[in-house]
């Protein structure tokens, strides 16, 4: 699977992000001439190559009239609506899933600029330096992740700084409103460096595109590369792009067990059958010695992992216990599909399981069971009769 990590502890923006993944393309993606042939007005956009503590990467540098965003503050720019740049990106010649991308991305920005402001995102206007910066450095990413083609994107936590940044709207904490909305769900934290790592471009991005966050996993690496930012520290200020295989994963499911030595019987089967009536994956006992010489039960659920904390609620609920074990192991499954087929004794339910070179099919029981009641056969005799 090809897999695309980026590591972020330096922080994200949108042009380090652009430059990074231009890293990972032949001839840098030919970024700068792809976007300034979108014919964004007063966009010219640089790409080159640079040196951070002497290790080499990449940076793209985005100027509209001249000008860059942080130059731009207080200047008394024009300002375009959501509805002006949703439209501009319509209008460039590029694929429509990038196009879509990147709306998408820019709706994600307008929504937590108008939380922050407390405004509906169509009420959301930017000051035009700032939007038009911000639309290349989207577009840039969007137009570089598809022709990247990864099929998973992984990140690390987002190093976000900490103190106060500068803007048009005065001085704010950092992370910055907008961006600290942009990175809920998203793990990060402050570092040891006093500054803004990530800006409210560069969450949205990460947000967006990446479908997990960690440590890198296993790949067998393509290509890596370094996309710069402006300041110097004493590390290298850059966001880290690596793209190669990695082996197909296994999808893994959230396993939930406690143990009990204080449930009357009926109380437990109760709450297996309510596990499994609520979309539980399996449902299972098994049988514990447990201190003073109690004799007990361990309970264990098996469920889709995002459903996790909703089955860890019912097991609270329903049993005695005082807390749960909680593991995600990978699962491996053969596909599954039910069919319907007409017998003597009436309609039958054939569940059918293959893959990995094997076949498997079973009848359902409770259609066993309701045919062995209607003819007065034994469950034996009918299998016989149906040939099972």
């Amino acid at each position: 699977m090809r897999t695309l990590y980026l590591d972020c502890g330096m922080g994200a923006s949108g042009d380090m992000l652009m430059a990074a993944l231009a890293e990972l393309l032949p001839e840098g993606g030919r970024i700068a001439e792809r976007l300034e042939a979108l014919g964004l007005p007063g966009v010219r956009v640089e790409s080159f190559l640079t040196l951070k503590n002497g290790i080499a990467g990449r940076r793209v540098k985005v100027t509209v009239h001249g000008e860059d965003e942080a130059e731009a503050h207080g200047h008394g720019h024009a300002h375009r609506s959501l509805a002006e740049i949703l439209a501009l990106i319509d209008g460039f010649e590029l694929p429509e899933r990038v196009k879509a991308d990147a709306k998408a991305v820019y709706e994600l920005i307008a929504r937590a600029e108008g939380r922050v402001h407390g405004r509906e995102p169509g009420e959301v206007h930017f000051h035009e330096v700032g939007a038009l910066d911000a639309v290349a450095d989207v577009t840039g990413v969007c137009l570089l992740m598809y022709e990247l083609g990864a099929e998973r994107v992984a990140a690390s936590p987002v190093r976000v700084g900490y103190g106060t940044v500068r803007c048009a709207h005065g001085e704010l904490p950092v992370p910055a409103p907008a961006t600290a909305l942009l990175l809920e769900g998203v793990p990060v934290y402050a570092g040891d460096i006093e500054g803004e790592f990530c800006t409210p471009t560069g969450a949205a991005l990460v947000k967006y595109f990446a479908g997990e966050f960690g440590p890198m996993p296993e790949l067998t690496v393509e290509r890596s590369g370094f996309g710069m930012g402006t300041r110097d520290y004493e590390r290298v200020n850059g966001l880290r792009a690596i793209v190669g295989e990695a082996a197909e994963r296994l999808p893994r499911v959230a396993e939930l067990r406690c143990n009990l030595d204080d449930i009357r019987a009926e109380d437990l089967a109760f709450a297996q059958e309510l596990l499994l009536e609520r979309g539980a994956l399996d449902v299972y006992t098994l049988p514990l010695g447990m201190k003073k010489g109690r004799a007990g039960v361990m309970l264990g659920c098996l469920c889709e992992e995002e459903r996790q904390e909703e089955f860890a609620a019912l097991m609270l609920r329903h049993t005695p216990t005082l807390g749960l074990r909680v593991y995600h192991p990978e699962r491996i499954t053969l596909s599954r599909r039910t069919e319907t087929v007409k017998t003597q004794f009436g309609e039958l339910r054939v569940k059918y399981a293959q893959g990995r070179g094997v076949a498997k099919s079973k009848p359902e029981f409770e259609d066993l069971k309701r045919m062995a009641l209607e003819s007065g056969l034994s469950l034996d005799e009918l299998r016989r009769r149906l040939g099972l």
